[in-house]
């Protein structure tokens, strides 16, 4: 594992072109690549063709990496390695994006140009967030999936540097973690509305089967034959 210095002096090489640099920082950032594109096996795609896209990813978090950020550049890396495979994914026709999801990116893209239209800039990650009442990370989602032209740093041209769009997903939390909790999210949001309630009192209030039986009106074996119902839905959708 490289220290902080030598990942600082590497990337200055690298982002002046010298290759061997490059080369350096993919081989000892490997175990990061593959954990960020570990979620897509099973898509379509060869592994190694995905590991590829991903160091494509990592390049390119190289260029566009700015000390000033104030973030770890792994915690930069992460985003821009899954958004590049999310990328080739959706432009292939593998990735399917969810109806939810295209209706919450057409109502931030709406928004967007409304603020622009009214205030001359775009609004914050943190303010669309707390617009469509959602966690910042499903703003950031929403955009990537509708291909949407906003920059990771959240900046216009001509605009002073204020709060990075980078900055707004947590560093401490796993970015595995994030992610899960934006899929699981948008997947429980496809259920129909009994569906959803099962799964709330469930596994969100920690409800009995008895006890989602009374509120329901229904039986005890219903409520578990539609769990599991639900819980195949799930995982076909994740």
């Amino acid at each position: 594992m490289l220290s902080k210095e030598e990942t600082e002096r590497l990337l200055c090489r690298a982002k002046e072109g010298c290759k061997e640099a490059k080369e350096r920082l993919i081989a000892e950032n490997s175990p990061l690549i593959k954990s960020a594109i570990r979620r897509y096996r099973g898509r379509g795609v060869e592994y190694e063709d995905l590991y590829e896209i991903g160091c494509i990813g990592f390049l390119k978090a190289i260029a566009g990496f700015d000390f000033s950020y104030g973030v770890k550049f792994t915690t930069y890396a992460v985003p821009m390695i899954a958004g590049e495979v999310m990328r080739f994914l959706r432009d292939d026709g593998t990735l399917k994006v969810s109806r939810s999801l295209k209706a919450l990116a057409a109502k931030v893209t709406a928004y967007i140009e409304e603020a622009k239209t009214l205030r001359g800039t775009s609004p914050t990650v943190e303010e669309l967030a707390k617009q469509f009442g959602v966690e910042p990370q499903e703003i950031v989602y929403a955009i990537g999936s509708a291909k949407m032209p906003v920059s990771l740093s959240g900046k216009e041209e001509g605009e002073e540097r204020g709060v990075e769009l980078i900055d707004r997903i947590p560093a401490k939390e796993n970015i595995d973690d994030v992610i899960d909790k934006i899929l699981l999210k948008d997947a429980i949001q496809s259920l129909t509305e009994r569906e959803r309630k099962i799964v709330m009192l469930r596994y969100f209030r920690d409800k009995t089967q008895s006890d989602v039986a009374q509120v329901l009106g229904i039986s005890q074996v219903q409520v578990s034959r539609l769990e599991n119902k639900i819980l195949q839905k799930l995982r076909e959708k994740l």
